[in-house]
Parts: C-alpha cells; structure tokens; sequence
C-alpha cells in the first residue's frame, strides 16, 4: 500500500456472523492480495453485540495491511454502514459487498470493470440473462418466494422511481469516488431501502447505472429479514425516496 488514493476500494458491512467471519475474511485477503493494483479493504461493523465477531474483526484489521475496520457506536444499519465507509474510502473507484460473500470476491472485478468503463454506478443484476445462481436446493422453496416478493417489489420500485433498474436489492454495487461523493453524503435511510434511495440519488445528479451480470451463491437463508415487516417498511421508503425527489431533498 501507498499514501496516494488507491485504485479500488472495497467496502464490506458486517454484522455478527462469527460462525463464518474468519472464511469470509481470508477469502477477502485472497483476493485482495492477487490484486495488480493497489487497493484499501474497509469493513465496518455495525456495533455487532457478539463479543467473538468483534474480536475476529479487531484481530484482522491489526494483522492486516490496508485494512481499515470502522466500528458503529450504537447499531445504526446497513445502509449507515455502508455509507460510512464509502465516505471513508480514498479509492477512485468504490465497491460494497455482503460479509457472507455470497457474490464472490472476484465479481468485485466484474463491477469495477463496469465503473473503469465509463459508468458512474455499477451494480450485480441477478435478473440479467447471463448471471449464474449457484444454490442449495434445500432453499429452494424459500428462494422461489424470496425471488416473487423481490419481482413485484422491483415492479414498484421500477413505477414510482427507476424505470430501467431491474435489480435494486443485490449486496454487491459500485461507485466512482465523484459518485460515491454525491450520493452517500445525501443519503438518508439507514437500513433495507438504502439501496434504491442510492441509486435514485445517482440517476438524480446524471449518473449512469450499469447493471452487470453475475454469480450469486445462495447456500444460507438470511436472518434478518421478515418478509411481512421488511415489505411494510420498503413501500414506507419507497414514499420517503419518491416525495425526497419531489421536495428537493437530494439536491
């Protein structure tokens, strides 16, 4: 590492998960470290109350060059998280992913090859003809529904506010630094609906959206979802984001 803004950041949110932290994290070293160019690694955890995640974090980001690990007093979100540590990267291109990997390290590349091409925000579509499911077939019924509420959701989302965003919900999306700049500095929901409050923000100041192919494995049901409160909650955000843009909020 160098004291000049690296080429990539990579932005990862983390919360508990201690059952799996240590593979993520040496799968993120992995791929960091086979990097041919520089880079700087920001996990930020969102105040995890297991004692045993916090340590593994701590004990990482110490042993670790070019790890920064930024800690949230109290739990503020995911969306909180992730704009905290977009607005603390130095890279002139920035790039967030899940702590549970389950877009693999080396599809960080296939959204910063998007952002070197042009584009002011890339993100992973899970939709798009050429992606690849790798899955457990054991979650198959609870992916065929997690798969329906995302559609009709997207479907809302596609109405009122990002005609053309077919997948606004995958844990994996990139900025350039001008972007990133703009759109987290202004974000305003800590939690679920970050993610189309971010790409609205985006689309308001010109920029444009990739969206990108590719591999998501799915081998574990998420733990922080409800179907029924998180669905209240997205269409709550969804009016927030829609009367923002017309007030003027995000300008």
């Amino acid at each position: 590492m160098t004291d000049s803004a690296p080429h990539l950041s990579v932005i990862v949110p983390s919360y508990n998960n201690a059952d799996r932290l240590s593979a993520s994290l040496r799968d993120l070293k992995a791929f960091c470290h086979a990097l041919p160019f520089t880079w700087e690694l920001i996990i930020v955890d969102d105040c995890s109350p297991d004692p045993a995640a916090a340590r593994i974090l701590r004990d990482f980001a110490e042993a670790e060059p070019g790890v920064t690990l930024i800690r949230n007093e109290p739990n503020k979100g995911k969306g909180a998280s992730v704009a905290r540590g977009m607005l603390a990267a130095r890279g002139a291109f920035r790039v967030f992913t899940d702590v549970d990997l389950a877009y693999p390290p080396s599809e960080v590349l296939v959204i910063l090859k998007a952002l070197e091409g042009g584009a002011d925000a890339a993100i992973a579509c899970r939709v798009h003809p050429k992606s690849t499911y790798i899955m457990n077939v054991g979650f198959l019924n609870y992916i065929y529904t997690r798969h329906v509420m995302s559609r009709i959701f997207n479907r809302i989302v596609r109405t009122v506010l990002l005609r053309d965003v077919l997948d606004t919900q995958a844990g994996l999306k990139g900025f350039t630094a001008k972007m990133a700049e703009t759109v987290f500095k202004r974000l305003t929901i800590d939690r679920f609906g970050f993610d189309v409050e971010a790409l609205f923000i985006a689309q308001q100041h010109g920029g444009t959206v990739e969206q990108c192919p590719i591999t998501f494995r799915y081998d574990s049901e998420p733990t922080t979802m409800s179907f029924a409160g998180d669905s209240v909650q997205m269409l709550k955000d969804i009016a927030h984001i829609r009367i923002g843009g017309w007030s003027g909020r995000y300008e």
